[in-house]
């Protein structure tokens, strides 16, 4: 078992980062909370807190291993605690997670069932399974004080997540919402709330 990975950030995709350690490179999955902070440390040494698992149909005898990582070992326990509740598993729980772990850990605290359906993947039926499983576990996580997100422009992190959730809510694609916001955030400016980004974005796209 593959619990801990270091070396030097070489690339940061949509889902994965790519570490070279020695004359080798690893591609490591990664949530999108945490794709946000990694990629400001590329070329730089870093350690991921790591899940191995065999991803595939066992009944097909197709099995790809994986490696999901996490820049605390408490987000790796949190989403050990998410792919527990049945249906959820890894690919979803990985796709979900677009908010740090102490958001989610919260919708799921306070019951927060809207918010959590919102989250990509999760419907309304699977947040009130999550909640029903898990929300005496989440105090400890929903304590949880996060890294900050550093970025050109000024804007709080919530603004970021919310966003974000409001693009694909709106029909764009993941990838398509991270290109969008990337591509703002990088801007020396100022976003206030999530109108304001919204329309930095709507510019952007007219220009």
């Amino acid at each position: 078992m593959i619990t801990k990975i270091t070396g030097t950030l070489i690339r940061v995709d949509e889902a994965q980062a790519i570490l070279q350690i020695d004359a080798f490179e690893y591609q490591v999955l990664i949530p999108e909370f945490a794709r946000r902070q990694l990629q400001m440390q590329l070329g730089q040494p870093i350690s991921l807190h790591t899940i191995h698992y065999l991803d595939g149909n066992p009944a097909h005898g197709r099995l790809t291993p994986r490696i999901i990582g996490f820049l605390q070992e408490v987000e790796r326990e949190f989403f050990e605690l998410f792919c527990s509740v049945d249906g959820v598993g890894a690919r979803k729980a990985l796709r979900a997670m677009v908010r740090p772990v102490q958001d989610v850990a919260d919708l799921i605290e306070q019951q927060n069932a809207k918010g959590l359906s919102a989250l990509p993947g999760i419907g309304p039926a699977m947040a009130e399974r999550i909640i029903a499983k898990l929300r005496r576990k989440m105090p400890k996580f929903a304590l949880l004080v996060g890294r900050d997100e550093k970025y050109e422009a000024e804007v709080e992190l919530n603004v970021v997540d919310e966003t974000f959730q409001v693009l694909t809510t709106l029909g764009h694609s993941e990838s398509d919402a991270r290109r969008l916001l990337d591509t703002v955030l990088a801007s020396k400016s100022k976003f206030k709330d999530v109108e304001a980004l919204l329309q930095a974005v709507y510019d952007q796209r007219c220009q």
